[in-house]
């Protein structure tokens, strides 16, 4: 049984503990890890957060590889639709001709790419879309996919995850953070004063 500190998060109706991991000396996140949390978990969020998308009349739902992978499953499932679109962040010989956006993630650490498919173009272009994915963080992420997206002539709709990270994102985002829809929020830790971890709420 580990003894790695926890962090009670709510998503949507349900609770989770996540696990405390340090990223240096000064911060400290509750790490969500969308193919830790079993298929039960993972499904009973989508189904929260498509009812909440299900307004926006969305044709097809898009993520970044791997995390949202499931989420998107899931989501599309709710929403009655047999297809969704993932936009992947190592080569493969099919995206040797990918249309490509630059990223960073706080979880990755060095710049990667991603891409789209050149094959799954008409997938988006003009359709109506929702990026979504198990967590928002800096926004960068999440800027990056709506950037490919729209690239690629998507009419980006809504922006759904699990759970956002601090507010951080939002001037990332800036106008699209208007789009963003989360069934739940989480706090990065700083240590404070004698050593315990603080909540950060604002990154």
């Amino acid at each position: 049984m580990s003894s790695r500190p926890t962090y009670h998060a709510h998503v949507g109706g349900q609770d989770v503990d996540l696990p405390l991991v340090p990223l240096g000396d000064e911060l400290t996140i509750a790490l969500l890890i969308t193919v830790d949390l079993g298929v039960d978990f993972i499904a009973a969020a989508a189904s929260e957060l498509a009812e909440i998308l299900r307004p926006l009349g969305v044709d097809v739902i898009a993520t970044a590889a791997t995390m949202g992978i499931p989420v998107a499953i899931e989501v599309s499932r709710a929403l009655g639709l047999d297809d969704y679109v993932v936009l992947h962040k190592t080569p493969k010989i099919n995206l040797a001709d990918a249309l490509t956006e630059d990223v960073r993630s706080i979880t990755t650490g060095p710049v990667q790419q991603l891409r789209l498919d050149r094959a799954r173009l008409d997938r988006v272009a003009g359709r109506r879309v929702a990026f979504v994915d198990d967590v928002i963080s800096t926004g960068s992420s999440a800027l990056a996919a709506v950037r490919l997206l729209r690239r690629a002539g998507a009419d980006i709709t809504g922006i759904g995850v699990l759970v956002t990270e601090t507010d951080a994102w939002r001037p990332v985002l800036g106008k699209d953070a208007e789009l963003v829809h989360a069934l739940g929020a989480i706090p990065v830790f700083r240590p404070g004063q004698d050593g315990t971890l603080v909540e950060d709420w604002v990154g």
